[in-house]
């Protein structure tokens, strides 16, 4: 029986294999069904996830979970502020939550842009699961946050809630 179970073992590994890196454009097709799967991001087009990942992969980090995508964050440098990292999207795959992996992704691309000194992100108030990501990642950064309407609801055509701005740093 004990031979069974060790040959088991290695047909089916029980230690699973995080590994954290740039997007590329074969990654583009599962950030959109990874968003599109979130239920809560606004969903771009298939096409912008492809030109995301082409475009602004120095600035984006996906997570692979035994090799297959389990999550990602797109973010772009602003170009008004080359010391602020702007994070557009951070997504995880339902069956990888809870296990702290959107926090790992964040201190990534922190780490890669040591030059950036702030993140921002915007969040609807509602988004109660994104505030905490991003107000535990600065608790950990060592670094305050202001937070502020950036869109106000008038803002949208499409009746789309108020986007507060969430400005993170100077970044320990």
């Amino acid at each position: 029986m004990q031979n069974l179970e060790e040959e088991l073992k290695h047909i089916h590994p029980t230690e699973t294999t995080v590994a954290l890196r740039e997007p590329t454009v074969a990654d583009g097709a599962a950030m959109w069904c990874l968003a599109r799967d979130s239920k809560t991001l606004d969903l771009n087009s298939s096409y912008a996830y492809l030109l995301w990942a082409r475009d602004f992969a120095r600035t984006s980090v996906i997570v692979s979970v035994d090799g297959e995508p389990g999550g990602f964050v797109t973010g772009y440098i602003r170009p008004d502020e080359p010391t602020t990292l702007m994070v557009w999207q951070v997504a995880v795959d339902h069956a990888y939550r809870g296990q702290r992996l959107a926090s790992r992704m964040l201190a990534h691309l922190a780490e890669r842009h040591p030059r950036c000194t702030h993140v921002e992100t915007t969040i609807t108030s509602d988004n109660t699961a994104s505030i905490a990501l991003f107000m535990s990642f600065a608790s950990a950064q060592g670094a305050p946050v202001d937070v502020r309407t950036v869109f106000p609801t008038e803002a949208f055509p499409d009746g789309h809630d108020a986007e507060l701005v969430f400005r993170i740093g100077p970044l320990s």
